[in-house]
């Protein structure tokens, strides 16, 4: 057993030791697919906290012909698998995570020069008896290796994309990486299977990229790989049963992450944390801090302050993911920041809508952390700090409160145009924003010029509180927005409540930029 070649199985069996292990072994079905096939190259994309370094571990641990974890797989999902035994433990197996050689070299030649030297000290270690033509160059080395065993390598790359997120800027460094992984892979008999994971998904360079024989499975496209990227609803529901913790608000945390053909993706290591503890609050910023996601949202790119606005408010934004170009320092609008978000985790991406979104509280914490000392967001921010006010006014039918604090809410016109139906309605949700951690929180667009629905269902937690209904008019009156309510006969948010409401209409003056309001309750 190596370093680098052949490992062993020691690490993926301490992840079987866990309190806490979710079977994901089937994943090895669809390498079993691909292996020793034109189709052998895969690249894995996905966010820290996603499982990536463990899925890792878990192939080197299954194709290393020194691990001995028959036993261990047999009693997984790949284990009634037809193609279990044809592939356990048949390779040579080099893993190999570029985040350690990032973090002890000073430049991407040290660094490729390192990185070689390993992997043949444990090479020539183990095939020290074979004739090469030149045993300090890797890729000749791998080949005289593979022309005298004929056994195909395993090739794992955990933090493949490491350089690209240290080395920002540096693209003759991320050309040279490239071009040595393409030398070290592309149309080399001995690889087996090339199976990388990183954040970020291939760099692309102009019209072509250097490592075009890959299939990527990303989080704008996970394809065939979609249940793999986290835990799926099913297997939490598993874990919320046998942890006694309750689903509705393990899905409020951490649910969020819509994959086509899957559904519901959860973080696994916020989930995790959350059984273990038996605590539903933020894990992110325990291997992240909010300054990553701030130095994002910060940038100057027409739009994005205002898209950010309207997500943090509840709503959606459509992008192009397809333009962006895979690094952390290349940006030709805010489609490719906010795409770039989606790959670090920041928002959810919806393949069929083509849209993005916050997914869950655990990241709207996030986004509240970094707006919350800015100036340049200042509104924002204090916005979301009088909401806990903001709520106990309307709970209290504080009319005169109410007004007073959706009019100290109100977005100012150089972030979003404030005459406009979209400005009040985030502004609602803003200003509203304590009450997600109670209610539902549900927006709908009756047909009409000048106004916006937000209606507020109380969770299932909370059976004491009213559902709110709230009616935003234009230059009208409290009393036409409470008129629309009940002629509409309630939103059809609120059809299946029964229970005590609160009717809030609220009159927007354009001119005066002052607002009334008017609260009424009713029985539902």
């Amino acid at each position: 057993m190596g370093i680098y070649l052949n490992p062993g199985g020691e690490k993926f069996k301490k992840s079987r030791r866990s309190e806490i292990y979710v079977d994901k072994s089937e994943l090895l079905a669809y390498l079993n697919q691909v292996i020793d096939t034109e189709n052998r190259f895969v690249c894995v994309s996905r966010p820290r906290r996603f499982g990536k370094s463990m899925a890792a571990n878990m192939i080197a641990a299954y194709y290393d012909r020194t691990a001995e974890t028959e036993a261990e797989f047999l009693a997984l999902k790949i284990g009634g698998a037809p193609s279990f035994n044809v592939h356990l433990g048949k390779y040579d197996v080099i893993h190999i995570n570029v985040q350690g050689f990032v973090s002890e070299a000073s430049n991407i030649q040290e660094l490729l020069v390192a990185l070689q030297k390993a992997i043949l000290w444990d090479l020539l270690e183990v095939y020290s008896y074979f004739r090469y033509f030149d045993n300090t160059k890797l890729i000749r080395t791998m080949s005289d290796i593979y022309r005298n065993t004929k056994r195909p390598f395993v090739i794992i790359i955990d933090e493949w994309d490491a350089i690209f997120r240290e080395y920002q800027g540096k693209k003759d460094w991320h050309e040279k990486y490239l071009d040595f992984l393409r030398a070290w892979l592309k149309d080399q008999s001995y690889v087996g299977l090339a199976y990388m994971t990183g954040i970020l998904p291939i760099k692309k360079y102009g019209t072509h990229s250097a490592l075009n024989m890959f299939r990527e499975f990303s989080m704008t496209d996970p394809d065939a790989l979609a249940e793999y990227v986290g835990f799926t609803a099913a297997e939490v529901e598993t874990l919320c049963t046998r942890f006694n913790m309750d689903l509705a608000e393990c899905r409020r945390w951490y649910d969020g992450y819509r994959l086509e053909g899957v559904g519901a993706i959860y973080c696994p290591r916020s989930v995790v944390v959350s059984m273990e503890s038996h605590k539903y609050k933020p894990y992110w910023n325990q291997t992240e801090t909010f300054e990553a996601l701030k130095v994002y949202i910060d940038m100057d790119y027409d739009g994005l302050r205002e898209a950010v606005i309207a997500l943090m408010a509840g709503d959606v934004q459509r992008i192009n993911p397809y333009k962006f170009t895979n690094d952390m320092d290349t940006f030709h609008g805010k489609d490719d920041v906010l795409t770039l978000l989606v790959h670090l985790g920041y928002l959810g991406y919806d393949a069929i809508l083509e849209s993005v979104y916050i997914p869950n509280q655990e990241i709207m914490l996030e986004y509240s952390n970094a707006v919350e000392d800015d100036k340049s967001w200042n509104i924002v921010a204090e916005s979301l700090k009088a909401s806990d006010a903001l709520l106990t006014a309307t709970l209290a039918k504080d009319s005169e409160a109410v007004a007073k604090g959706i009019e100290a809410a109100h977005l100012e016109t150089s972030h979003i145009t404030y005459n406009s139906e979209a400005a009040l309605s985030y502004t609602l949700s803003l200003a509203y924003y304590t009450a997600r951690q109670k209610y539902v929180v549900k927006r709908e667009f009756p047909t009409g010029k000048g106004f916006a629905d937000l209606v507020f269902i109380p969770r299932k937690n909370h059976p004491e509180l009213p559902a709110l209904i709230l009616e935003l008019k234009w230059d009208k009156s409290v009393n036409a927005a409470i008129k629309q309510i009940k002629e509409r006969n309630y939103p059809r948010s609120v059809a299946d409540f029964t229970g005590k409401l609160l009717l809030i209409g609220i009159n927007y003056d354009k001119d005066t930029k002052a607002h009334k309001c008017v609260i009424e309750e009713r029985q539902k």
